[in-house]
């Protein structure tokens, strides 16, 4: 097929997390490298292209889940440091939600609530007061001295429904569907300049390989690229499953080339959550984290 394929917009049920990449034995790109450009014949038209994309959407970890994670800022100049945090996740009626927490320099918890889905919001604690993040805010770090925010780990964009299939392009190695999504209507991003962002979709797994989020002249902002995955034995309640998941994901400022790498140190799926614990009025109250049997260590 010829030229792009536009798509109409798709129903968003269960949405997205970093946890649902399922392919092994990835190679990382260049830094900052443009995905090469494959042979365009054979690609997806575009109903099978809006299909690609539902079944992603439809997508996710099945039942609540929890991480423990470590954010490793490091600086193009400078020192790097390691920031240590929990993640705990679920799904509701407007698609997936996390809430994660995450330890700053000083040793203060920083607390967020991600809603994702067809009505994406952020919820943060500051203070004794729980705050929904408006549009400027979404774009600052979670903590100082990091490179992620609340908008990267949220990634709403991929539920934007002006969406196009673009190419087909080389990303870590695996050929890739590259879809350009719009900002719809309304969105602001206030300073931070984003109006499009488009992602590297595995063209055997659907699965995301890579994010970029775009200036209006097409620029390259921020990358987020999936480096090294880890298949692992998971305890649960029914026995031992296996879960294959992102071990480490690359957070890049292009402009600055800064880069916060997200790594996955902990997880136990199959849990059942306190009632309230995905509640934005309960976000100050400490959530309850499983007990160090049901966490499974994933080494360096």
């Amino acid at each position: 097929m010829s030229g792009t394929a536009k798509l109409m917009p798709a129903s968003i049920g269960r949405a997205f997390c970093l946890c649902t990449i399922l392919w092994t034995g990835l190679t990382a790109a260049v830094p900052g490298s443009p995905p090469e450009e494959l042979s365009q014949l054979n690609r997806p038209d575009a109903g099978e292209a809006a299909r690609i994309l539902e079944r992603f959407r439809q997508s996710g970890v099945l039942g609540e889940y929890f991480l423990e994670f470590e954010l490793h800022a490091l600086p193009r100049r400078g020192e790097s440091r390691v920031y240590h945090g929990r993640m705990w996740g679920s799904r509701n009626s407007i698609g997936a939600v996390n809430r994660i927490e995450v330890t700053d320099g000083d040793g203060r918890r920083h607390r967020l609530l991600v809603q994702n889905g067809a009505q994406p919001a952020v919820w943060r604690q500051e203070s004794d007061k729980i705050v929904q993040l408006g549009s400027e805010a979404l774009f600052v770090p979670v903590i100082p001295g990091v490179d992620v925010t609340a908008f990267d780990l949220q990634r709403s964009y991929l539920a934007w429904p002006d969406a196009t299939l673009q190419s087909t392009n080389r990303v870590l190695g695996r050929p890739a569907y590259a879809f350009l999504f719009q900002a719809p209507a309304g969105f602001s991003s206030g300073s931070a300049g984003i109006v499009a962002a488009r992602a590297y979709f595995d063209t055997v797994f659907n699965q995301p390989l890579q994010s970029e989020l775009l200036d209006r002249a097409g620029k390259r902002l921020k990358t987020l690229s999936v480096v090294s995955l880890k298949t692992v034995e998971v305890k649960s309640a029914s026995g031992v499953d296996k879960q294959t998941l992102p071990k480490e994901v690359d957070f890049r400022n292009e402009l600055t080339r800064d880069k916060t790498r997200f790594q996955v140190t902990g997880i136990a799926l199959n849990l059942a959550f306190a009632p309230g614990t995905f509640e934005p009025a309960r976000l100050g109250v400490d959530a309850v984290a499983p007990t160090a049997d049901r966490i499974t260590k994933i080494a360096p």
